[in-house]
């Protein structure tokens, strides 16, 4: 008896074994014509198989394309469309950049930094308070994320200050919103509603 692990493996597991065995026997034809008839076939059995990829409206491509990757590309027919390349399928992406930027505290990120200077430069008033508002509740839920231990509001007001230069001050009767939103172990909110 032989096993699956023992055989060749798949090149795409998702059309089988049957499939893959017509694909080498369509490349091994010397009739071109008998050839394109055969790769004819094998598309529209996969189609048959897999009749999902009928909603993408590019499948015949994807199926033809499917086709030239399980025979290594060694299939020499008339392909319908312009397959992808073995080149492009094996071509490493190039490197994205990632725009590194010198950030304070780490855990707040760029994103509270650039809030903090907007702060800094805006007129008091109402939109002001509102982004402080914001902002500091933002920056305690960032330094409870990063370290419950060390999540104080007196450390979030002193950072917002130190951020700013002392320009912007968090006001001593600010109310910070909860940062678990209710969810903390013993909350009513996380406990289980029972059936009555």
């Amino acid at each position: 008896m032989t096993y699956n692990t023992q055989r060749e493996q798949l090149i795409l597991p998702e059309y089988g074994r049957t499939i893959q065995q017509m694909v080498d026997i369509c490349v091994t034809l010397d009739d071109r014509a008998e050839r394109q008839q055969c790769a004819e076939s094998i598309v529209a059995i996969m189609e048959q198989m897999n009749p999902d990829v009928r909603k993408y409206p590019d499948y015949e491509h994807k199926l033809w394309d499917q086709l030239a990757i399980m025979s290594g590309y060694r299939l020499d027919i008339d392909y319908p469309f312009e397959v992808v390349r073995k080149e492009e399928m094996t071509a490493k992406p190039k490197p994205l950049k990632y725009p590194m930027q010198r950030i304070r505290y780490r855990h707040y990120g760029h994103l509270t930094e650039a809030f903090l200077k907007e702060l800094k430069e805006m007129p008091a008033g109402a939109d002001r308070d509102r982004l402080l508002s914001m902002t500091a509740n933002f920056m305690k839920r960032s330094l409870y994320n990063w370290n419950r231990d060390a999540m104080d509001e007196q450390k979030v007001a002193a950072d917002v200050a130190a951020y700013t230069d002392g320009q912007v001050r968090v006001p001593d009767d600010f109310r910070y919103s909860s940062v678990s939103n209710g969810h903390l172990p013993g909350s009513n909110a996380s406990k289980k509603k029972r059936k009555r």
